[in-house]
């Protein structure tokens, strides 16, 4: 009797365990024509501040044996062109709060040094706003300036559009012209200040205060120059009352702004994989709230007037601190949840209208230079993906996963999903992160309008280990690109434990 006992005990373990060795079922849904919004190419934007070695030894060295003849590192230059990156924000950050663009215009050897309060640098104005606008030019990115609303005057900030938009036969414009830049730069896109609502910023204000000062501005940079776009700085200190900071700001600024920015950074401080994969759900519900606040105030001034949000600052950041240069250095998992940042402003693609990771070079940064040498962190490959490939319309896609709780989130899906049709290139792109340690995810994935063509190209970020790095000498993290077949209504995919992957498929409506 024990021996039949302990041999139906025996296959009982040895069911359970094969049972929990068994892939995880999901299915996902796509109508081309179920539509969220369209895909802004400023969500692949970026943030240059004058921080460690972003600026200096990052984007300008002219030590190195990577310098143009301007001083720009020409592998960086290649790295952003490869990166796709649409926009650039600069040059700050808590640096702005503290900058005056007068100090880095003019005769370099006759800028002064200043210590930058922010950081504890100190900062030599070699790179101000021309050199900076050479580089964006050289890379190709849109200029994205932040004016300083902490020190700085509501006329400091007028002036500055003047100098860098206005025709000549004015004083600033003319400054500019004696400077060897007669042409205007035209810039489109300003920010009104950064993080005015955290205590850490100089010049910090409460929601009312900021919101008056920075309407006299945005009202003087308006008039200067009519046609650009402002961002109002809006929520990053969650653990203050920042809805009521974001709808001070919305109400007060609306007639005026063009967005209202969010930040957000992620951390793995408690080690705790679960909990770290479900931070976006924070950042998805940040974004939903400010997004009824939009409407209430929209609503309450019976205007269509759209106001989007400018997700200016997002990043994994928790392993340096603020005065230790910022160089994180990122794991297979940090790069996960980056592809979730990138999947959340996807699936908002109706009022997430620009974002920024930050930053750009060696400082929480997609790419580091090591000994003079550049290589890219794992985070670099997610970015790179959705910059190349995910444009067009945002869809609504129905899943249905497992899902498990961890800490404060609740009923998290183990898949992080969002898709895309592009009209002028008929491609469908799916974008799935597996949030699973152990289990991959057989996944049924129905297209429900027109017909999937050819074979579908399958692109993964993953590794052995959640905590594998790169360095200078190896890339462990990277890309890998297959074909697979489908069918015409569908395909069924195995998503890899710990992965994100992009499916890029002809559609044929």
């Amino acid at each position: 009797m024990k021996k039949i006992q302990i041999t139906l005990l025996f296959l009982l373990i040895a069911g359970i365990n094969s049972l929990s060795a068994q892939d995880l079922k999901a299915e996902i849904k796509i109508d081309a024509q179920r539509k969220i919004g369209h895909i802004d190419s400023l969500i692949y934007g970026n943030f240059t501040e004058h921080l460690g070695r972003c600026i200096y030894g990052g984007i300008y060295d002219p030590s190195s044996k990577e310098a143009d003849e301007n001083g720009f590192r020409k592998d960086v230059l290649a790295a952003v062109k490869d990166l796709h990156v649409t926009q650039d924000r600069w040059p700050g950050g808590n640096f702005a709060s503290g900058y005056h663009w007068m100090d880095g215009i003019g005769p370099v050897d006759k800028r002064p040094k200043r210590k930058d309060l922010a950081w504890g640098a100190i900062e030599t104005n070699r790179v101000g706003t021309d050199e900076f606008m050479q580089w964006a030019k050289e890379a190709n990115v849109q200029p994205y300036l932040c004016v300083n609303l902490g020190t700085g005057t509501i006329e400091e900030a007028r002036d500055w559009v003047e100098y860098c938009n206005a025709d000549t036969g004015i004083y600033y414009s003319n400054l500019r012209a004696s400077n060897g830049h007669v042409q205007p730069y035209n810039i489109k896109y300003w920010g009104l200040g950064n993080e005015m609502d955290g205590p850490w910023q100089m010049g910090h204000l409460n929601a009312e205060d900021y919101t008056k000062k920075a309407l006299e501005a945005a009202k003087l940079m308006k008039w200067s120059d009519n046609k650009i776009s402002l961002v109002a700085s809006g929520s990053s200190n969650y653990s203050a009352d920042w809805q009521h900071w974001n709808t001070t700001v919305i109400d007060g600024l609306f007639d005026y702004v063009d967005y209202i920015s969010l930040h957000h950074y992620a951390g793995n401080r408690d080690h705790d994989h679960y909990k770290f994969m479900a931070s976006t759900e924070m950042v998805n519900n940040v974004i939903d709230i400010t997004r009824g606040a939009i409407k209430a105030e929209q609503q309450k001034r019976k205007s269509h007037k759209p106001l989007y949000i400018a997700f200016d600052e997002y990043n994994v950041w928790y392993r340096t601190g603020g005065k230790e240069g910022l160089e994180e250095h990122y794991n297979l998992q940090d790069a996960l949840v980056v592809a979730q940042y990138l999947n959340t402003f996807v699936r908002n693609a109706d009022i997430v209208k620009m974002a920024n990771m930050a930053q750009l070079v060696n400082v929480i940064a997609p790419m580091m230079i090591t000994n003079d040498k550049l290589w890219k962190q794992t985070i670099y490959y997610p970015l790179q993906l959705f910059a190349a490939n995910c444009y067009g319309e945002s869809l609504d896609t129905y899943l249905n996963c497992d899902t498990y709780d961890a800490g404060d989130y609740k009923k998290v899906p183990y898949l992080d999903v969002s898709s895309a049709y592009n009209d002028k290139t008929g491609e469908l792109v799916i974008n799935v992160v597996n949030r699973h340690l152990e289990k991959s995810i057989e996944t049924n994935i129905a297209n429900q309008f027109g017909k999937l063509q050819g074979k579908a190209t399958v692109y993964t970020v993953n590794s052995g280990n959640i905590s594998d790095e790169n360095s200078v000498d190896q890339q462990k993290v990277k890309t890998q690109t297959k074909e697979i077949s489908v069918e015409e209504n569908g395909l069924v995919y195995s998503f890899p434990p710990h992965s994100f992957t992009m499916i890029k498929v002809k559609l044929n409506r």
